[in-house]
């Protein structure tokens, strides 16, 4: 049949999100142990648990690990990561609801730490490694059981204690603290460590220290690179421990460094225009791991997208592998078994699995298997994307992902151009990624076009990229958003009088203040979004607590500039429709954030819409939730801007 001719914005499309909720898992962490490759797979259909999974032989179904109703999550940062490990076959575990470190061998969980007094007063975990000579779990602590903000740590939790003691401390002195690395023979001690006001891309330090006979760290800990204004990414000691492997910034690009022992200083392994390094907003992340003692698994981004190659030590080779995927994460080794987190525009989030010598990969899960049902033809909505360099501000370039609308059983009327959504990643110091997102792919089906913009301030482009931000947010993350409209306007790919805005968190803050302080998008969405930056600065968890220092400026010094770039100071200036989306437990934007510019919009009599979602924190992981969200703010769109009427 030939395409039906009807509006963009309102194609039938057969991606809904039902279909999106009911199919997809999140996957966030992948490791290697005695030869098997386990993950951690979040599932919305679960009320958002998260269970460890193992890879079962060839033609088997894959195992869950943890049983219910365990969480595998830590709240460490509030946005967690590495809340787990595996070794020689025994799991450790931080589980979310109480926040306590298990064990898991052959039987059920274990606790190794104690219950908290109360809720809201424990201790969190995360980042750990095993201390095999000495029976122990080292990782970061992160404690909540006195008053006042709470204190980081790396500390030592015995495996085979009664889970009565929250851990012994071997370091502290600092705001925060990661990546704690053991030496191969269990001798020395690796770790990073940073203070406010920095964020961890802005200055970190990598310490290293000797570890006595009675498991105390030995003397003052040695600097071995880094400070307040370079950035150290994942040290990893080499197999035979003789080097310290890092990823620094010095150069203005995150690149790999060694450092012999006996050396002075570190010297460049390979230097690129590249980042090897990403924004470290959760613990656990691995963008490389050694192959054998010679060589090095890593990926690296270039112009925003990821690919994976093996770096030769001895000659200093960079060998790129042909592999389908733009978006890779999580790299881990063992010899020539590699596994990897992968994705590409037309391939969603998958857990990889990879042989160096033959070159061959092979799928273990992926995070919607819905691309495989012959029944939906999926793979025949899915638009392509385009990377795209615009121009913007004092001459300088911003990039963004375009997707166009497709749909094969649609067409638009001659001369109709798409309505366009922006999509402002969180962060801010974040980017976009090129896996597949069935979420872009509900609106492009649909006939709406999406931008999703790697605005100054941005990773994956190299520090100076990322400094645009440097007391600028609110200004150019805008104006970035704003310039990718102008340009795709005047292509002729869109309809810049139908644009909305939407993010989540940072990105909802960059909405509303395009909302605000601009009269150009047409509505916008503010998921979780920040609309009082001064009251965020005041009330908001430890790890974020300064980062305003860098975006706006100090606080209270420059209050009259957090003010000024408030939205919610300036909620007469909005006058198009806004629709809001938050978790009542969020302790990163407390919900009363959100509330205040619900009510100051509806007092001005704009039109709002508000979900405050039960049980859900900075982010939504229930199923239910999840699905509302997608339809309300189709719905919303639909009604208030495109002027198209539904299209579930």
């Amino acid at each position: 049949m030939p395409p039906r001719i009807s509006l963009y914005g309102s194609w039938k499309s057969p991606i809904t999100s039902e279909l999106i909720v009911a199919q997809s898992v999140s996957l966030t962490d992948v490791r290697l142990d005695g030869g098997n490759i386990f993950w951690l797979e979040g599932r919305p259909q679960e009320q958002g648990r998260n269970v460890i999974v193992r890879a079962g032989a060839a033609g088997e179904t894959p195992r869950d690990l943890t049983p219910a109703p365990f969480n595998v999550r830590t709240r460490v940062h509030e946005y967690g990561g590495g809340a787990w490990l595996v070794a020689d076959g025994a799991i450790v575990f931080s589980n979310f609801a109480d926040g306590r470190l298990y064990r898991q061998s052959d039987g059920a969980p274990q606790p190794l730490t104690p219950a908290p007094p109360t809720p809201a007063r424990g201790w969190r975990f995360a980042d750990g490694v095993i201390d095999k000579p000495r029976n122990r779990w080292i990782g970061v602590r992160e404690d909540h059981s006195g008053e006042g903000e709470a204190v980081n740590a790396i500390v030592a939790v015995d495996l085979q204690g009664a889970g009565t003691e929250p851990g012994r401390v071997l370091a502290q002195g600092h705001d925060f603290f990661s990546s704690p690395r053991l030496s191969p023979d269990g001798s020395k001690l690796l770790w990073l460590a940073w203070d406010h006001p920095n964020m961890p891309w802005n200055g970190t330090t990598l310490y290293l220290a000797a570890i006595g006979a009675d498991g105390a760290l030995v003397g003052g800990p040695e600097v071995i690179a880094g400070g307040a204004a370079e950035s150290i990414f994942q040290p990893e000691w080499s197999p035979d421990g003789t080097a310290i492997v890092f990823v620094s910034d010095r150069s203005g690009w995150w690149n790999l460094y060694v450092h012999d022992a006996g050396a002075r200083e570190a010297r460049a392994l390979l230097a690129m225009e590249a980042e090897f390094g990403v924004a470290q907003w959760v613990f656990g992340m691995a963008t490389y791991a050694f192959a054998g003692p010679d060589r090095i698994v890593c990926t690296y981004s270039e112009n925003g997208l990821g690919r994976l190659s093996v770096l030769d030590l001895k000659s200093g080779a960079l060998t790129p592998i042909a592999l389908p995927f733009t978006d890779i994460s999580t790299v881990r080794a063992d010899g020539d078994a590699v596994a990897f987190l992968g994705g590409s525009p037309r391939i969603p989030g998958s857990v990889v699995a990879l042989d160096l010598r033959s070159g061959q990969h092979r799928i273990l899960k992926q995070s919607t298997d819905i691309l495989e049902r012959a029944d939906l033809r999926i793979a025949d909505y899915l638009t392509t994307v385009e990377p795209v360099e615009f121009p913007t501000q004092n001459g300088k370039s911003a990039f963004g992902l375009f997707y166009p609308p497709f749909n094969p059983d649609a067409a638009a009327p001659a001369g109709e151009k798409p309505p366009l959504l922006v999509k402002v990643h969180g962060g801010p110091t974040s980017s976009a990624s090129s896996t597949l997102s069935l979420r872009n792919q509900f609106w492009t089906s649909r006939g709406v076009a999406v931008l999703d913009v790697n605005y100054g301030g941005s990773t994956g482009f190299g520090r100076s990229y990322r400094e645009r931000l440097y007391g600028n947010w609110g200004v150019v993350d805008v104006e970035d958003c704003i310039n990718g409209v102008k340009f795709l306007g005047a292509q002729g790919k869109v309809d810049e009088k139908r644009a909305v805005i939407t993010g989540g968190s940072a990105g909802g803050y960059t909405a509303l203040a395009a909302l605000a302080f601009h009269d150009f998008f047409q509505g916008g969405g503010s998921h979780y979004g920040v609309s009082d930056i001064a009251a965020l600065a005041r009330d908001t968890h430890k790890f974020e607590s300064r980062y305003l220092d860098w975006l706006i400026g100090p606080y209270p010094q420059q209050e009259a500039l957090y003010r000024e770039r408030s939205p919610l100071f300036h909620a007469e200036r909005l006058s198009k429709p806004v629709i809001f989306f938050q978790g009542d437990e969020d302790a990163v934007v407390p919900p009363n954030q959100t509330e205040v510019m619900v009510d100051a919009l509806r007092r001005n009599g704009n039109r709002v819409g508000y979900f405050l979602f039960a049980g859900e924190q900075h982010g939504f992981r229930k199923a239910g939730n999840i699905q509302r969200s997608i339809d309300a703010e189709l719905y919303f769109y639909a009604i208030e801007v495109f002027g198209t009427g539904l299209t579930f």
